[in-house]
């Protein structure tokens, strides 16, 4: 599959199965993949829940991936705005996470600008909250989730 493989290529760990899985809740229903290509080349997607596990009667924009050879284009900005009118268009809210340590420092930023704001339960590892004093790794499983209105 060319999704596993581009990312395999750089080092990430993105299965074919995890795109399988995919295929199989986009045809149930439940997730919609928004995929971008450039001269008919892969260069990134994103994914829609439309039941979020964490967020409670809002869909959440997951999973989304920009190649490194293709950021800085508009790709991420194109992405986000389909993902965002395709929920819109029948929710009035979407919820977003996004991982704590440096290498996700675009996208923090990135949801800021685009009008995200956290939800307010804090830090979240693994899909639950983490209560003061505990202890965590930071790794892709700690985030901070946000939400946004996209129509009253």
């Amino acid at each position: 599959m060319v999704m596993a493989a581009a990312f395999a290529a750089i080092g990430w760990d993105k299965p074919e199965s995890q795109y399988q899985r995919y295929l199989a809740e986009q045809e149930a229903g439940t997730r919609d993949v928004l995929v971008a290509t450039v001269d008919d080349v892969f260069a990134g997607y994103v994914t829609v829940r439309w039941e979020s596990s964490y967020f409670e009667g809002i869909p959440e924009i997951s999973d989304f991936n920009v190649l490194p050879a293709y950021r800085r284009r508009g790709i991420g900005t194109a992405l986000m705005d389909a993902a965002e009118a395709m929920v819109a268009e029948r929710f009035p809210v979407v919820g977003i996470g996004v991982g704590l340590y440096p290498d996700y420092g675009q996208a923090q930023r990135m949801y800021v600008r685009r009008g995200y704001l956290p939800d307010g339960r804090g830090l979240i590892y693994d899909g639950r909250q983490v209560p003061p004093m505990e202890t965590i790794r930071n790794d892709d499983d700690a985030t901070l989730m946000f939400t946004k209105q996209l129509r009253n």
